[in-house]
């Protein structure tokens, strides 16, 4: 019988060498994520930086440092919890994943939740909010929480948006501070052995949470699996519209910061 640790091997391996979309041309390596397969809490980011895609590990980079601090704030450590993210090919000069790549990439993330199955998800930026939250605006949901299928999904704004705008780090720090309570509640609903439960926020602090939520996707084998993904923000300026973000709500000055490692 194959173990968790096979199944992961095979997926990272699948991942390195995808080609279902053009930026298996331009990488240097494909990023596929780390941490370990029993982790509760799992950090999905946008698509690897630089850093990252030099390494082929996720978050080394100056935000990277700084999601390690924020762990610390929830009382994790960055080797207890799973990293990845949504695209795992770095795009070229950091621009916004496109519709295209998202869905490449949908089934290899689609593969780590169903691997790692775990308590907590920590969306880290827009494109990763926008797989449970979408056409929501993340300037008005962060660090709220929604239960989907007994999945706990908190949306944050990524590390490195306290990089460019120094008012959002406390928010963040705020925002992390919160997550003990929410694993405590989601491990007692995991014992409960409830699944699907009703889509009400647990800490409600905001009448805007009345969200639909895309429900999780049942996934084949990974050996079935063929395709590539990337992670960090781009510097100010060098946006390129995509039909995800026209999806979206207008954002928040933040909002238009392409946030990549």
């Amino acid at each position: 019988m194959i173990t968790a640790v096979e199944r992961a091997d095979e997926l990272y391996d699948v991942i390195r060498t995808c080609t279902l979309c053009a930026l298996s041309q331009t990488r240097t390596n494909a990023v596929p994520g780390e941490g370990p397969l029993d982790a509760e809490v799992m950090c999905i980011g946008e698509a690897p930086g630089l850093n990252e895609d030099k390494e082929g590990k996720p978050f080394v980079g100056a935000s990277g440092q700084f999601l390690s601090e924020l762990l610390a704030a929830a009382g994790l450590t960055r080797e207890s919890v799973y990293i990845c993210n949504v695209l795992k090919c770095r795009p070229p000069s950091n621009r916004d994943p496109l519709p295209n790549e998202i869905e490449a990439c949908s089934e290899y993330l689609d593969l780590q939740l169903d691997l790692v199955d775990p308590l907590v998800v920590i969306t880290l930026g827009r494109f990763s909010m926008a797989k449970w939250f979408p056409k929501q605006a993340i300037s008005r949901i962060h660090g709220n929480v929604k239960e989907v299928d007994g999945l706990f999904v908190v949306p944050m704004y990524h590390p490195a948006a306290a990089l460019h705008q120094g008012n959002l780090r406390q928010v963040l720090i705020d925002d992390f501070a919160r997550i003990p309570a929410i694993l405590e509640r989601a491990r007692a609903r995991r014992v409960e052995g409830q699944g699907k439960v009703a889509t009400e926020p647990v800490q409600p602090t905001t009448a805007e949470l009345a969200v639909d939520l895309t429900p999780r996707i049942e996934i084949p084998n990974p050996s079935a699996a063929n395709g590539a993904p990337r992670d960090e923000p781009s510097p100010p300026g060098q946006q390129v519209p995509s039909p995800v973000e026209e999806r979206l709500e207008p954002a928040k000055s933040v909002e238009q910061i392409r946030l990549f490692e």
